[in-house]
């Protein structure tokens, strides 16, 4: 039971911990892409560490074909020979019942999130086909005979670029560009995909500060990365000039658009941040990020077992 408390309580301090952490980080010069590993597998790490410790509280002390079958039938056990039952008996059908609980929710949340982003998406693509002329390119590009210069992705499979003729009117060749190459980026990166887990995730347990700061983390963080990959291909002053040149508001909730999210702070970041890491560098980097913020949860957790047997080997003569 102590290893199962452990790890409950090594969830619960890195699920208020890491997002305290990782918001301290300066966006303006930091590479986005392991702080996108880091808000991820921090969630992976937390929601496995909590399932874990949970798990274990149901194990009962001898082999038995099932946790949750062992504590139920102590307890009614207990039940029907009139005493109360013990408390592990107690804490495993409590255990039993939360972790149920959670997953359910978590189930019914996604299933409808993901209708509910699916059946928009669609919708508006079907719009958006009927009047926009198409570029067979990859991705395919939908183009929009209207002057305001606006574009946004769907990531719908396959995903789709939305641009406005007003882009090429108002914008240089090179900031055309640099917004098809941001939008490129987002496709390529699953990002729709990522931002679509972090909601599931959010409403799923709110009461956990990570779940619950993670969705607006990434909306900004995916479009620093973006950033990051026009930017490699295009160059710094295009993607300035995209970001100052592009509309940000009229834009679909279900996508992700050029100049919507987080404009002030990727035009700092342009001014500030030092040529993008190339792909090993990065890749290096967000292996590290990712394996640190998926075991700090565990870590935590020896770090409090570590403690507790401190405290007890005096008691035990040892």
């Amino acid at each position: 039971m102590i290893v199962a408390v452990s790890l409950l309580l090594g969830a619960l301090a890195a699920g208020w911990f890491v997002p305290r952490q990782l918001l301290r980080a300066d966006l303006r010069r930091r590479d986005p892409r392991p702080l996108i590993a880091a808000w991820l597998l921090a969630m992976s790490g937390v929601a496995l560490a909590g399932i874990t410790g949970v798990v274990l509280l149901l194990a009962p002390d001898h082999a038995a074909p099932s946790p949750l079958t062992w504590a139920l039938s102590q307890c009614w056990t207990a039940l029907q020979h009139g005493s109360p039952p013990k408390l592990e008996e107690i804490i495993g059908v409590l255990s039993a019942a939360i972790l149920a609980g959670l997953i359910a929710r978590f189930a019914i949340v996604a299933v409808r999130e993901f209708l509910q982003w699916r059946r928009a998406s669609h919708e508006r693509l079907a719009v958006l086909r009927l009047v926009a002329r198409t570029d067979d390119h990859s991705p395919k590009t939908l183009w929009l005979a209207h002057d305001r210069p606006l574009a946004f992705s769907l990531g719908n499979r396959p995903g789709v670029i939305v641009a406005t003729e007003g882009l090429r009117r108002h914008l240089p060749p090179e900031g055309v560009a640099a917004v098809l190459a941001h939008e490129r980026a987002h496709l390529r990166g699953r990002h729709h995909l990522l931002i679509l887990i972090a909601g599931i995730l959010r409403r799923t347990m709110p009461f956990v500060p990570l779940f619950q700061q993670a969705d607006t983390a990434l909306r900004e963080l995916v479009e620093l990365a973006a950033d990051v990959s026009a930017v490699r291909t295009c160059g710094a002053s295009a993607v300035r000039s995209a970001l100052l040149g592009v509309a940000g508001p009229g834009t679909p909730e279900v996508a992700l658009a050029m100049a919507r999210d987080a404009v002030t702070l990727r035009l700092a970041r342009l001014q500030h941040a030092a040529q993008p890491a190339g792909g090993v560098r990065a890749a290096l980097a967000c292996g590290i990020a990712g394996m640190a913020a998926t075991a700090l949860p565990f870590l935590t957790s020896a770090a409090l077992l570590f403690g507790v047997t401190i405290v007890a080997c005096p008691a035990n003569g040892w």
